[in-house]
């Protein structure tokens, strides 16, 4: 795609966006005549909440992204590791920053501590996981080099896999940015006095449409700055842009006891990282284990408690997993189109990076504002989240189908779209069902977001319930509840794509 294709894209969506606008009346959707006007006459509050994100989100940037790669040089320099590094970056990633927050700005008191900590949470995720497939990425020929000279596993890692793993790491660092807008964004949330989060929250309460999408703008802006400036650095420092690779997950091998005593290892280091980090705190708020349990359990109103909590856990997976559905079909397909009709990407790869800069804490209100309080808003935050992961993947999963089948494809006459239904669909899975894993909290995320600002239902509305009156037995119970449900919803996916990609690899072997 050239450069005036690109520019010709961005004015066609502006001036459609300005079109909606008029239609509209103003009453719902502010173009961005209307936003430009009101940025220009408040720029001292923009200015300063504009700053405060950008200045945590940076910061969390910068420290989720070096627990990345830390942890990655652990799994590389003891691969027995691998296992227990990647379990509790997944149980940690799932944590729900809108249950987090509360309870962060409890321990850490005012200030923009919650705000990094959220961003950090964020973006360590998205970067560990290309960083781990690039770790792997390189000839064994070239380790077996290192170790012909008596070098061990740290000459490996500095010497050849640290090289190999560079384009995966930009890759890891561009998608990560615009989540550290969001972690900053819904750190703000709870209690911050300053930021756009901030502003977002008074704007709603409002229901200033023009200052809201202000908002929205300023959000996604900054956001795709930084995508595209850690682009220009990749294209700089690389021959070749950063491939996008999200890896499959090893399979767990040994024996159902191997298995079963490595689930119960990470079970048990969870439980103790929990109680180690709020040893010493007030247990008013800050929860142990043992308390959680007596909660869900055999305290007195333990089975109000399951019942409010279920409730709660129904509603939010009612919702999330259709939206979660329907955003890996609209990446898939729009992938699949782009495929088939490349001068459609002029318009719709803008609206998609657009889509994925804008972080869900604005949007959901202009959500809600747009479509109501029911399930549609709900189901259209979700599939807005999981979209663009989905739509980035697949179309690096097209691109891999291999040449000399498309040749012999060609040679026979057959179509685009018959290339694309037997070679091209085939060879996208892998990449189809890896962003489906990587998107699984995004999209439990986005459901308790929308509950929590508008819906009145589901674990985002009784999280804001629990933090509102202090109940933090049940605030930490619906913490544990997303992280729970994020998890198993992962690893269904994770063992669909094992079955799955097991049968296709029998089909291709079969005479």
């Amino acid at each position: 795609m050239t450069a005036a294709s690109r520019w010709a894209g961005l004015a066609a969506l502006l001036a459609l966006w300005q079109g909606l606008a008029l239609a509209g009346d103003g009453w719902l959707l502010a173009g961005p005549v209307q936003v430009a006007e009101w940025l220009w006459s408040n720029p001292g509050p923009t200015g300063r909440a504009t700053a405060a994100t950008l200045g945590n989100a940076a910061w969390g940037f910068l420290l989720g992204n070096g627990a990345a790669i830390g942890l990655a040089g652990i799994a590389a320099l003891w691969p027995r590791a691998l296992t227990l590094v990647a379990g509790l970056a997944l149980v940690v990633f799932c944590l729900p920053l809108i249950a987090t927050g509360p309870i962060l700005r409890v321990l850490m008191g005012p200030g923009d501590g919650p705000q990094i900590v959220l961003a950090a949470l964020a973006v360590y995720y998205t970067t560990l996981i290309p960083l781990l497939a690039g770790l792997r990425a390189m000839p064994q020929a070239w380790l077996d080099l290192v170790q012909s000279y008596g070098r061990g596993r740290w000459a490996e890692l500095v010497h050849v896999r640290a090289r190999a793993a560079l384009p995966y790491l930009l890759a890891g660092l561009q998608i990560s940015a615009p989540a550290a807008i969001l972690g900053a964004m819904v750190g703000e949330f709870t209690g911050a006095e300053r930021g756009l989060g901030v502003l977002t929250i008074r704007f709603t309460r409002d229901l200033d449409v023009p200052a809201l999408w202000a908002a929205a703008t300023l959000a996604a802006g900054l956001s795709m700055a930084v995508y595209a400036g850690i682009g220009w650095l990749g294209r700089r420092a690389l021959s070749d842009p950063p491939p996008v690779i999200l890896a499959a997950p090893r399979p767990v091998r040994g024996s159902p006891a191997r298995k079963a005593a490595q689930a119960a290892l990470l079970i048990g280091v969870v439980l103790v990282l929990w109680w180690a980090a709020v040893a010493g705190l007030n247990p008013f708020f800050a929860r142990r284990p043992p308390d959680v349990a007596a909660a869900l359990l055999w305290a007195p109103d333990a089975a109000a408690t399951r019942a409010t909590l279920g409730a709660a856990v129904a509603q939010t997976a009612g919702l999330a997993l259709p939206g979660y559905a329907a955003g890996l079909a609209l990446g898939a397909g729009l992938a699949v189109l782009l495929t088939l009709r490349p001068g459609l990407a002029a318009v719709t790869v803008p609206l998609a990076v657009a889509l994925r800069s804008i972080p869900i804490v604005t949007t959901a209100p202009l959500v809600v504002l747009l479509l109501g309080r029911g399930a549609t808003g709900t189901l259209t935050l979700v599939a807005l989240m999981v979209f663009f992961p989905a739509f980035v993947a697949c179309q690096q999963g097209l691109a891999q189908a291999p040449g000399p089948i498309l040749d012999l494809f060609r040679s026979h006459a057959s179509g685009p779209l018959r290339q694309m239904l037997h070679v091209r669909i085939p060879a996208m899975l892998p990449a189809l069902f890896a962003s489906a894993r990587m998107t699984v909290p995004a999209a439990i995320l986005a459901a308790t977001v929308i509950e929590w600002l508008a819906t009145g239902q589901g674990l985002g509305n009784l999280m804001a319930l629990s933090a509102s009156v202090s109940d933090y037995d049940m605030l930490w119970l619906t913490m544990v509840a997303a992280t729970l449900l994020s998890a198993l919803l992962y690893w269904a996916v994770a063992w669909a794509e094992g079955r799955v990609l097991a049968v296709m690899a029998t089909e291709q072997v079969r005479p």
